[in-house]
């Protein structure tokens, strides 16, 4: 499919640079697969699900991965946004002013921290190698940022409080640079009344990867290449979550880093086996949903992958019919801004 058929104008008012106090006092928009959108509130959600739905969290933890450094023996300012691990001391990494780095150039960042550039690669990411015994984790701590997306990080510093608000309630597994921004609207009271209501939910792993923040510059769906990233479903998730479906309830993701792995991990029948390692799956108008029966997510950028992935679950024509209907009712956009709950 034309990648422009996923594009609309957005006010630039409208994307939210902080998030709302308390996190689920977020607006929330309803998008059925037919009759009229509602404008809720993220609060409203035990009272739009049934009892015996299963709402499924990715509790990856967001990590320091934005790095900034020069090039040892020069001046060239390097940055680097790490993408995916590799194995203990190598990571994928995108890089800033990458014309000035080569193979085997050492990059000194932050608090003494330095890595060697090795291969590049054939989307211009470097991986690097981190010098030293430390944990990477321990260097990053001491040389990283938040990595926040750079329609926020434009438009303003990073600061203290970004280290809290950009982290999940459910965060407990590190690795990712990005967080899954629909589980940010979430409070130990909402899910209180989540369970009071019978609602109940699973959480899996998704390590969020930069490459999610990377325009679509094919022309055509069908010549972009989406990244990699790592995941996990365990044996005894997957064995709630098709009891969940022999019952007749209805699995909704939370977030599209949830649903993305819970359809790498769908079988034909609708089952979900047990995963663990690399999905790249790219979900289009046109896909057959086999792992997910509605989605809880925020409103993304026009031509974005997501924006496709969104489109494939609601309709194109109808989503774009939501999307005008956020932007004139002057919803919050993007990653610390409100949401929506799709249920085809």
């Amino acid at each position: 499919m034309r990648v422009d058929l996923f594009d609309f104008e957005l006010p630039q008012e409208l994307i939210a640079l902080r998030p709302v106090r308390p996190r689920d006092a977020a607006r929330l928009l309803y998008v059925p697969g037919t009759g009229p959108f509602e404008d809720r509130g993220v609060r409203d959600l035990p009272k739009l699900l049934s009892a015996g739905d299963v709402l499924v969290f990715n509790d990856t933890r967001v990590i320091p991965a934005q790095l900034e450094g020069r090039r040892a023996g020069g001046e060239a300012k390097i940055g680097a946004t790490l993408h995916k691990r590799e194995d203990l001391r190598r990571w994928i990494a995108f890089i800033r002013n990458a014309k000035r780095l080569k193979e085997g150039d050492q990059i000194v960042f932050g608090g003494g921290v330095t890595a060697l550039a090795g291969t590049r690669n054939q989307d211009g990411s470097f991986t690097l190698l981190f010098e030293g015994d430390e944990p990477v984790e321990v260097l990053l701590e001491r040389a990283g940022t938040m990595p926040l997306p750079p329609y926020i990080a434009g438009k303003r510093d990073i600061d203290e409080q970004d280290y809290e608000d950009y982290q999940t309630m459910f965060a407990q597994k590190d690795g990712a640079v990005a967080a899954p921004t629909a589980s940010l609207h979430f409070t130990e009271r909402l899910m209180s009344e989540l369970d009071a209501a019978g609602i109940r939910h699973e959480t899996l792993t998704l390590h969020v990867g930069a490459g999610t923040f990377l325009p679509v510059k094919a022309d055509d769906t069908d010549d972009h290449q989406m990244h990699s990233e790592w995941g996990r479903i365990t044996p005894q998730v997957a064995e709630r979550l098709n009891a969940a479906r022999v019952e007749g309830k209805r699995i909704i993701a939370v977030g599209t880093t949830s649903l993305r792995l819970l359809e790498s991990a769908a079988r034909d029948d609708r089952t979900i086996a047990p995963f663990e390692g690399d999905t790249d799956i790219f979900i289009t108008p046109g896909y057959r949903f086999k792992g997910v029966d509605g989605l809880m997510t925020n409103f993304h950028l026009p031509k974005s992958t997501l924006m496709m992935l969104v489109s494939a679950l609601i309709g194109r024509e109808r989503m774009m019919e939501a999307y005008a209907h956020a932007i004139n009712a002057n919803y919050r956009f993007y990653s610390y801004g409100d949401s929506s709950l799709l249920l085809p």
